[in-house]
C-alpha cells in the first residue's frame, strides 16, 4: 500500500471476522489523525466489539496541504472509511495547540485567546475548536486547519461526526482507568514523538499534560518532574505506562533503573476484542481506543 507519491505505510491490520461492511450504519467509526501517524477502528454497537484496526505511519511533510493530499490518497484507496453512514464518527486530533480549561470558566467566544498561552493561531488558515469532557469539567480548545475540517465536514455530512482532540480521549481514558485502579499510580502515555503525563486518583483528574522529547533523557526528566509536582515518591510510587514501548525493549529497561515501580496498563475495559487482536500488546493504542468514550 506504500507509493512514492501516497507517502504512507500500513503498519498493522487487525480485521475480526465479524466485520461486515453490510452492517455499517451499525457500526462507529474511530479516527486519530497526526501529522505523522494515522489510526482507525471500528466498534460494533451492539456489544462494544472492536472489529478492525489499522495503524499507518506517514512519511515527513513539509506542509498542511500535503497532509490533506496525503490523507485524501489514503481515504480513496480505503476498503471502508469514506463511507458516510457510520452510525457514529469520531475524528480525534493530534496536535500541539491546545489548552484545558475549567468548563465553568470556559467562554467559546473567547477560545483563541486561551491558546495564546501556549501556541500561536494562524486566523487565516485554522479554526479553533473547543471539546467538552462533560464527566471531569474540562474543556479543551484546539486549532485545526481549516481545510481539514471543511473536508471532513463534508464527507461525514450524513452522518454524526464529532471531532476531540487527543488529550481529551486521553483524560477520559486515564480518569476511567483510575477508578478501577488502587492505589495513585502516575499515568504516562508513550507517543511516537511525545509523551503524555497523567494524574487521575481515583479517577479524579488532578493533572495532565504532553511533552515533546527529543532524546530518551527526556522521558526520565519529565517523568521526575510530575512526580516531584504532584508529590509522589520516586522509589514507591507507581507508574502506569501505555503507548509505543515494549516490554523487552532497550526503553522500558531504562525506566525501571530510574522509576522502580513500573506496571503496564490495560484496554480500555468499555471494549471487548476478539482473539485476533491477541498480537497487539494491550498497553498499545489507548489513545485510539479512548476516543469511543467520548
Amino acid at each position: 500500500m506504500q507509493t512514492s507519491i501516497a507517502s504512507y505505510k500500513l503498519i498493522k491490520k487487525v480485521k475480526d471476522d465479524r466485520f461486515d461492511e453490510e452492517n455499517l450504519h451499525q457500526y462507529r467509526l474511530l479516527i486519530q489523525l497526526g501529522a505523522r501517524d494515522f489510526q482507525v477502528a471500528v466498534v460494533a454497537e451492539s456489544d462494544q466489539r472492536l472489529l478492525f484496526f489499522e495503524d499507518y505511519v506517514l512519511n515527513e511533510l513539509h506542509s498542511h496541504d500535503e497532509l490533506l493530499a496525503l490523507l485524501k490518497n489514503l481515504f480513496e484507496a480505503h476498503e471502508v472509511i469514506q463511507a458516510g453512514f457510520w452510525k457514529q464518527v469520531k475524528v480525534s486530533i493530534k496536535n500541539l495547540k491546545f489548552v484545558q480549561v475549567p468548563t465553568a470558566l470556559f467562554d467559546q467566544a473567547t477560545a483563541p485567546e486561551y491558546l495564546k498561552f501556549n501556541a500561536s493561531v494562524d486566523s487565516v488558515h485554522e479554526t479553533v475548536i473547543s471539546y467538552e469532557n462533560r464527566s471531569l469539567g474540562v474543556t479543551t480548545a484546539f486549532a485545526v486547519q481549516k481545510p481539514m475540517i471543511d473536508w471532513l465536514s463534508a464527507m461525514y455530512q450524513n452522518t454524526q461526526l464529532s471531532i476531540s482532540h487527543q488529550s481529551c480521549a486521553l483524560i477520559e481514558g486515564f480518569c476511567a482507568a483510575g477508578k478501577k485502579m488502587t492505589g495513585e499510580p502516575l499515568l504516562v502515555y508513550i507517543d511516537r514523538f511525545k509523551m503524555h503525563i497523567c494524574f487521575a486518583p481515583s479517577g479524579n483528574l488532578k493533572y495532565y499534560n504532553q511533552f515533546v522529547i527529543h532524546q530518551f533523557s527526556d522521558y526520565v526528566k519529565f517523568i521526575m518532574l510530575v512526580m516531584k509536582t504532584m508529590n509522589l515518591n520516586q522509589e514507591s510510587s507507581e507508574v502506569q505506562l501505555w503507548g509505543y514501548i515494549g516490554k523487552n525493549s532497550p526503553h522500558y529497561h531504562e525506566f525501571v533503573k530510574f522509576v522502580r515501580n513500573v506496571a503496564f496498563g490495560q484496554r480500555p475495559t468499555h471494549l471487548s476484542f476478539g482473539y485476533v487482536f491477541d498480537d497487539v500488546q494491550e498497553h498499545q493504542f489507548f489513545d485510539l481506543y479512548a476516543i469511543d468514550l467520548l
